[in-house]
């Protein structure tokens, strides 16, 4: 005959061990979440001088595009989208879907390089002056397998690539990119949209 575990302790025990069982995930799954934003957060204080999130600004033709998050560094203005997958990623530069194969499940996501690529010219429309880029950030836990495709980079690619050591030189480029950055920013509008959600999850997901 078998033994279930109240068998073994009295009814009174279970429900406060079955609470901090419960209390042990919630808290193993915050800090997985935590230690992401807080990584991210660290990276990106190392690299920009001022950062917008969650902006819209008229398109090259028509419309409005979101842009997540743009950021005024030593090199220009970095349009960043950010991307949180786990597992191995198939993707190229020519591929309309990417695909992701995780432990537990198998799909695809929309090719996020054209997306970025409208942003990068929604932004370089308005400061025409100072050089614009993008960049498609994957956090920790995707691995591509097969090459990276163009534009991706992990957080450490990221500091790495756009860090100055130079801080003298940094901040005097930085001074003449500031009067753009200004002149983007008052053609700008927060989204509340995508603000709300961004402070109701901890972490950026695709």
């Amino acid at each position: 005959m078998k033994n279930s575990v109240s068998d073994f302790l009295p009814q009174s025990y279970l429900i406060p061990l079955l609470g901090v069982l419960l209390l042990l995930v919630l808290w193993l799954v915050y800090r997985h979440f935590y230690t992401d934003r807080r990584s991210f957060d660290a990276v990106i204080k190392t690299i920009a001088y001022e950062r917008l999130s969650d902006l819209v600004i008229a398109k090259m033709d028509e419309g409005e595009i979101h842009i997540e998050h743009l950021l005024l560094t030593a090199q220009g203005l970095l349009v960043l989208d950010v991307k949180e997958v786990d597992g191995i990623v198939f993707g190229s530069d020519k591929m309309q879907d990417w695909t992701v194969i995780g432990k537990e499940r198998r799909y695809t996501f929309a090719n996020p390089q054209p997306a970025l690529y409208d942003r990068i010219a929604a932004v370089s429309n308005i400061v025409r002056q100072v050089p614009v880029t993008g960049r498609v950030l994957f956090l920790d836990g995707a691995d591509f397998t097969k090459g990276v495709p163009d534009l991706v980079c992990n957080l450490d690619e990221l500091q790495k690539e756009f860090g100055d050591s130079d801080k003298t030189g940094a901040a005097a480029r930085v001074d003449a990119f500031k009067p753009h950055w200004e002149q983007l920013r008052s053609q700008a509008r927060v989204d509340e949209t995508f603000s709300n959600r961004r402070r109701r999850a901890p972490v950026i997901r695709d």
